[in-house]
């Protein structure tokens, strides 16, 4: 067994080339890693999971696709002519990493479940080849539309496609990644068409819940990670209900999403399987939130707690740049601090104050959409509508300029190219180079927030900076380096991954927000429930699972007041039962 071991590594050093191998997995953002760990093909067999998460491998998913990928190089030696003769081992009497158990996980999962309407149609007009041609091109839309938006192509049943969104990969906003990708199905597969060019169709279900995953079963090719649980059905539940060209979610999908989109309520309905009715939502396009921070927490928002130095800070600062002093500050802080709800509180205290505010908001979907954040106020600051016309959208577009600026005749054909709005006759295109026409906008840009500034205290606020585009970065370091003459406070969120670059100037101050206090923790859930007392032991364990996380202390007692855990007295709350485990 040890020589069968040796002629394996010497296999495998000759043929294994570790970037290419991580490419392949689709894990070429590990390279840098392997490389400065010093892994190569010789100590490549001997890594374990922890070795894995040493290097800043966090997601599970990944760490059990590299363990399986490596067993695959030991069972065939990393050769595609020679198979190996013996399987490597981890020790005396240990057993090949392939055949370690696989351990199935409680993870909160989104599953997209996507059909092809009239398909059964198709097949009995069509012949078996050009079917195979329609479902060809259907399940290539469908995997690139899924992966592009962060998801997992579990499998197709069909003319049915089973995506996943939370497994292997997690994000932060699964929930949000499979209504968009639905969205962008439907609309994909509408625009597809056969050889005799006849229309396709889509309908797609999105359900979110608990489920159990990564229990192995199959065998060879057909081995696959198992999701149990009921989301997956409701999914496939809420598909039917949809009509086709629609997208239908559940009710937890929908409580994830906020106001991110418009939503129609379809009512409870009853499917098989299910012991009671089942809300569902029908999605019928982006929502009208202005930022992230509105879209999912709303309006209504606790008084803040243990922000009271960060907020005095602000108000400062923004009392010298009203005086005509411009001020910066760089406001970091990890997800779900509180960065957006210290900047609520800000203008909750400017409520009563003349000023212009200014707010930009970044997308993690658009860090390659040239000045995003600057479309996105331009077009809800002018009143931009759907079904404006041409002529509508460029005399708004006239009314919002001129609140900064006399130099029509220059700043609306530069901002109306920015914003897809012609300028007709009226504005003809200046005749400039590209390089000097995209400077010339970051300037005009610039020069609007001056005007404003003359009129009265502007507040210009750039929200989640960590996925600015590299056009609204420009523009923005532009405004940093002048807004120290003008009454402007340029107010920047971002998470601690972002390096600000503008940290050495003088009128640049930076604020970061440390986690809160047990005290301040228990503050919070006093307040979600009412200001009544909650049971010790339930307070204890919130505020021990947030860890200081203000987002998470909220997110679990919410948790725990809908869940039924708790009994109203009148003036406090009681155990109804055990108490189980708490799980953000």
């Amino acid at each position: 067994r040890h020589s069968g071991s040796l002629r394996d590594h010497h296999r495998m050093r000759e043929a294994v080339d570790i970037a290419a191998w991580l490419r392949e997995l689709g894990l070429e953002r590990y390279v840098q890693a392997f490389q400065d760990n010093e892994v190569d093909a010789h100590s490549l067999p001997h890594l374990t999971a922890e070795d894995f998460k040493e290097m800043g491998v966090t997601a599970i998913g990944h760490r059990r696709l590299l363990l399986q990928a490596i067993a695959d190089l030991q069972g065939s030696g990393a050769s595609a002519v020679e198979p190996a003769s013996e399987q490597i081992t981890s020790g005396e009497g240990g057993n090949d990493a392939a055949e370690r158990p696989s351990e199935a996980e409680r993870r909160q999962l989104t599953v997209l479940f996507c059909d092809l309407v009239g398909s059964t149609a198709l097949s009995a007009r069509l012949d078996p080849e050009d079917m195979g041609h329609v479902i060809g091109i259907y399940q290539k839309c469908c995997t690139e539309v899924v992966e592009r938006w962060g998801g997992h192509l579990a499998r197709y049943l069909g003319d049915g496609a089973l995506a996943y969104f939370g497994f292997p990969q997690a994000h932060e906003d699964d929930a949000e990644r499979a209504v968009r990708a639905g969205l962008e199905l439907v609309a994909a597969v509408a625009r597809l068409e056969t050889r005799d060019g006849a229309p396709f169709a889509a309908r797609v279900g999105i359900a979110t819940g608990l489920v159990m995953v990564g229990e192995l079963i199959g065998e060879g090719a057909a081995k696959e990670q198992t999701v149990v649980g009921e989301t997956p059905n409701l999914a496939a539940r809420l598909q039917a209900l949809a009509t086709p060209g629609s997208v239908v979610i559940s009710q937890a999908t929908r409580r994830l999403v906020g106001a991110f989109f418009e939503l129609a309520d379809l009512g409870a309905q009853r499917f098989k399987g299910f012991g009671g009715p089942v809300r569902a939502w029908r999605v019928e396009g982006a929502g009208r939130a202005e930022g992230r921070f509105e879209a999912l927490r709303g309006r209504h928002l606790i008084p803040l707690v243990g922000r009271e130095e960060e907020l005095q800070l602000l108000l400062a600062r923004w009392r010298r740049a009203a005086e005509g002093e411009g001020q910066v500050v760089l406001l970091s802080g990890e997800p779900g601090i509180g960065k957006s709800r210290i900047v609520q509180a800000l203008r909750e205290h400017l409520a009563g104050q003349p000023y212009t505010p200014l707010s930009h908001y970044c997308s993690p979907y658009h860090t390659a959409s040239a000045l995003y954040p600057v479309i996105g106020l331009l077009e809800r600051a002018a009143g931009f509508t759907r079904d404006d016309r041409p002529e509508a959208r460029l005399e708004k577009l006239e009314a919002l300029l001129a609140q900064g600026t006399e130099q029509l005749a220059e700043t609306v054909p530069l901002i109306g190219d920015v914003l897809g709005v012609a300028a007709g006759e009226r504005y003809p295109s200046p005749n400039l180079s590209p390089q000097r026409k995209a400077q010339r906008t970051l300037e005009v840009l610039v020069q609007q927030v001056e005007g404003l500034a003359s009129r009265q205290p502007v507040l210009a606020l750039y929200e989640d900076v960590h996925w600015i585009d590299p056009t609204t970065l420009a523009a923005l370091g532009l405004l940093i380096e002048r807004v120290q003459r003008l009454r402007v406070l340029v107010l920047i969120t971002f998470r601690p991954e972002f390096d600000a670059p503008w940290s050495g100037h003088a009128h640049v101050t930076q604020l970061s927000l440390a986690r809160l206090t047990r005290r301040h923790g228990a503050t919070i859930v006093t307040r979600l429930a009412g200001g009544k007392a909650v049971p010790e032991e339930i307070l204890a364990e919130i505020v021990a699972r947030a860890d200081g996380i203000p987002l998470f202390v909220e997110e679990l007692t919410k948790a725990v007041l809908e869940s039924g855990l708790l009994q109203d007295t009148g003036d406090h709350y009681e155990l109804a039962g055990p108490l189980p485990p708490l799980a953000i």
